[in-house]
């Protein structure tokens, strides 16, 4: 058998978060760990669900079953419940890009739907997460892969009770730091160098912005996720959480 991925003691955690186990209402699922297993199989190598190994079982079985639990937020869920409690005495944010292979389109309604853009690589996602001061994953926004990154800032930041928000200077916009300061916000972000009038910036305190990039380095192990091959952003998102959920595990 392939290597696996879950230790013990990490399914112990995840099982308990997972439809379809004994007690549930409806159909019991089939070995949820197994199934769990697949999908890392899938987000590590970065293979084709058809190349799924066949100790796994039928790919076009697992693959569906990841569909229907994609579309019913199963592992959105399993992310909240795995998150242990944020750390808000500041927060960083940043963006990346995330190239999207071929056959990561085609998806009905066009990928102007599905956070897929094109920008100078060709056709690209971009990420847009937020971390906490231990580097741990908040939320993160899928936004097409031309979208400047400030574009998901808001959504990811509204509503959470942040003393302070660390940044690179390319969220350095006057309207964005009146957001921040509206809501109490402490803004550590560097001016860009064409300021006339350039605004203070805690340095000591912005050398902490490299936990949004070790966040970043730690997810795009998983080859799914370094590149883009799911052609809808629900699944994308999916194989971000269950990477997430598996990292807060550790």
């Amino acid at each position: 058998m392939d290597r696996l991925v879950l230790k013990d003691e990490q399914w112990e955690r995840i099982a308990p978060h997972l439809p379809g186990k004994d007690g549930d209402a409806g159909r019991s699922g089939k070995d949820n760990r197994l199934f769990i297993e697949a999908i890392l199989w899938i987000a590590r190598t970065g293979g084709p669900w058809r190349d799924l190994p066949e100790h796994f079982g039928n790919w076009n079985t697992a693959f569906q079953r990841f569909r229907r639990w994609a579309k019913k937020d199963v592992f959105d869920r399993l992310f909240a419940a795995l998150s242990e409690e944020p750390d808000f005495e500041y927060a960083m944010i940043d963006g990346t890009i995330v190239r999207v292979h071929q056959h990561g389109t085609g998806a009905k309604g066009g990928p102007q739907n599905q956070a897929i853009g094109r920008s100078r690589g060709g056709l690209t996602t971009k990420v847009v997460a937020v971390v906490d001061a231990l580097g741990n994953l908040i939320r993160f926004r899928l936004l097409p892969g031309q979208r400047h990154d400030i574009c998901g800032a808001q959504p990811v930041l509204d509503g959470l009770p942040i003393q302070a928000l660390i940044a690179d200077k390319g969220f350095d916009a006057d309207k964005f730091r009146t957001w921040l300061h509206e809501r109490n916000i402490n803004v550590v972000i560097p001016p860009r160098s064409n300021r006339k009038n350039p605004p203070s910036c805690d340095f000591a305190r912005y050398k902490w912005r490299h936990l949004v990039e070790n966040f970043f380095c730690s997810i795009k192990q998983f080859r799914r996720i370094a590149t883009r091959y799911d052609k809808t952003d629900t699944s994308f998102s999916a194989m971000i959480f269950l990477a997430a959920s598996l990292l807060a595990t550790k």
